[in-house]
């Protein structure tokens, strides 16, 4: 594995390129009124679709960042698309 050739704990290679991660984000045309304290942005939502991010196997390169999105519906299901589990310590 490609984290196994560093040696800090996580690298890019774990974030980019597997699969689209669902936000709980709502999809907005741009991020003017977004919350800036890092929290979700649930209200104000334009549709019922929620914000994809990062990217996937199927994608080119310049798709595989996090600051890339896309939205879909909260229903649709697909092997590119999957969710990252976080905790806090």
């Amino acid at each position: 594995m490609l984290d196994r050739l560093h040696k800090i704990q996580y690298t890019p290679y774990d974030m980019h390129g597997n699969v689209w991660e669902w936000t709980q984000d709502c999809w907005h045309t741009n991020y003017s009124g977004a919350p800036t304290d890092g929290s979700a942005w649930t209200t104000g939502c334009s549709d019922n679709t929620r914000v994809l991010r990062g990217g996937s196997w199927g994608n080119f390169p310049a798709g595989l960042r996090s600051a890339f999105r896309i939205r879909n519906f909260p229903g649709l299901r697909d092997d590119s698309i999957g969710f990252r589990l976080a905790r806090t310590p």
